[in-house]
């Protein structure tokens, strides 16, 4: 980390610094001459005596000034501090990363298949120049802003890149975890270009699930964790991640090529085919289903307390370990008696939970207006990395925040514009302040008055 309070470096007013790696701190700055944004990545203090270091450092400014591609992030300077520390000055990319865009969740299937497919040119542009990269992953994939609105994808972060002919024999274990061929985690094997192939399958099953894929030959077929994925897409990304490389697509530009073709396919088929609608919905259905089909179907009484403001209720499930306040007008049926967070994707088993609405009969069906709160609870597992994989395709994604209350913090999701306009959804995942278990569960369906989100979660209560 840069410890020293730089201002400038060479001609470029430094701004703030954008991240850090092992060996490079990455700052936004500003050319004054060109009067244009440029990023700065300067190599870390601790490494300027090491000579292998500051060589790897500059190893990775060559090997993107020898690409010479608009596909792959530009060198437009190098130079060193005046303490010995070499700098190198960079394209800035105002998009951000692919990593950022996933965070929010899975992406429509033909919009991460098209980003797949252009990192894939990326990568097949390197690979002409005689490089691996030998990191693909989502943070290494940058978006910059061109004319019209549209994005620029950029492969970036050559520090572990080669070219071919000495990948060929390299005899340490290189890359990140979920994106790494075999061949890259067994030293001595030699890597050829198709180690990079396996890693864009790897970024585009993470687009299409919204998950880092297993390890090499254990990862999940991607249509078990997004139900709507047409079967050829699949079949795209696992041919990527084929452990043997010789069954994997022979070459970057080949699977961009496939990816592109489908992308068109999804497109067309989300065109208005009957068939294709159904499939749709019968996959969002089941999404929504994780709370209807999990909870008991009997009904009590609604648990009233002196304290609880007019306007709101108290509610409390059958364990009398979950309570929580909703508005008023969503109390006219609670069923209290337990849910299963095997449909969340985590351990089977039955746990304390709620729903609560004014019409819990027509919970699942996203074209109807229900107002309710189903919350559960979870004593083992993830919760919020489950909430995070949920997708509703015919719904409108509103976007993810985070959540922090005094007694939980924990992650949003909300999606408008469901089938027949019937209101909000809400999913959330919370965690006890101080970490640990058990987390809770949240789905929230809203179809008047004003978003109680908020006060919904800052009134759950989980008694020990």
């Amino acid at each position: 980390m840069l410890r020293d309070p730089l201002e400038r470096i060479g001609r470029y007013r430094l701004d703030r610094r954008l991240g850090a790696g092992g060996f490079g701190v990455v700052w936004l700055a500003h050319d004054d001459v060109l009067e244009a944004p440029v990023a700065v990545k300067v190599l870390t203090e601790n490494w300027v005596d090491r000579l292998d270091v500051r060589e790897r450092f500059l190893s990775e400014a060559r090997l993107l000034r020898r690409a010479d591609s608009n596909r792959v992030v530009q060198v437009y300077d190098i130079g060193e501090l005046p303490d010995g520390r070499p700098y190198f000055v960079l394209e800035y990319a105002d998009g951000g990363t692919l990593a950022d865009r996933v965070t929010a969740g899975p992406l429509p299937v033909a919009e991460a298949l098209r980003l797949t497919a252009l990192a894939a040119r990326g990568a097949a542009a390197l690979h002409e120049a005689g490089i691996v990269h030998r990191d693909i992953k989502p943070s290494n994939v940058l978006l910059r802003s061109s004319p019209g609105g549209s994005h620029r994808v950029l492969l970036a972060d050559l520090g572990l890149a080669k070219s071919l002919a000495q990948a060929s024999g390299l005899t340490l274990a290189a890359g990140s975890a979920g994106y790494t061929s075999p061949e890259q985690a067994e030293p001595g094997s030699g890597i050829d270009a198709r180690a990079d192939v396996y890693s864009l399958g790897a970024l585009g099953y993470h687009l299409v699930t919204g998950s880092v894929p297993g390890p090499p030959g254990k990862v999940v077929r991607p249509d078990r964790l997004r139900g709507d994925l047409p079967l050829d897409v699949r079949r795209a990304l696992l041919r990527a991640m084929e452990p043997d490389r010789k069954l994997r697509w022979p070459s970057a530009s080949a699977f961009a090529a496939e990816l592109d073709r489908l992308a068109a396919e999804v497109d067309s088929a989300a065109g208005r085919s009957p068939r294709r609608r159904r499939a749709v919905r019968t996959g969002l259905a089941a999404a929504v289903a994780i709370t209807a089909v999990a909870i008991a179907v009997s009904v009590t009484s609604v648990v009233l307390t002196r304290d609880t403001p007019s306007e709101t209720v108290r509610v409390r499930d059958g364990s009398g370990r979950i309570t929580a306040e909703v508005p008023r007008a969503w109390s006219r049926q609670l069923r209290d008696s337990g849910w299963n967070p095997k449909t969340l994707g985590l351990r089977d088993g039955t746990e304390p939970g709620l729903a609560i609405a004014d019409d819990l009969a027509s919970w699942q069906d996203l074209r109807s207006g229900v107002d309710g709160a189903f919350i559960g609870l979870s004593e083992q597992g993830d919760v919020t990395a489950e909430v995070r994989a949920i997708t509703h395709p015919e719904c409108h994604f509103g976007g993810t925040r985070t959540y922090t209350g005094a007694r939980w913090h924990g992650l949003i999701r909300t999606w408008d514009g469901c089938p027949g306009e019937a209101g909000s959804l809400t999913e959330a995942g919370l965690t006890p302040t101080g970490g640990g278990q058990p987390q809770v569960y949240v789905q929230i369906r809203q179809d008047s008055g004003d978003d109680a989100t908020e006060r919904v979660l800052d009134s759950v209560r989980v008694a020990g």
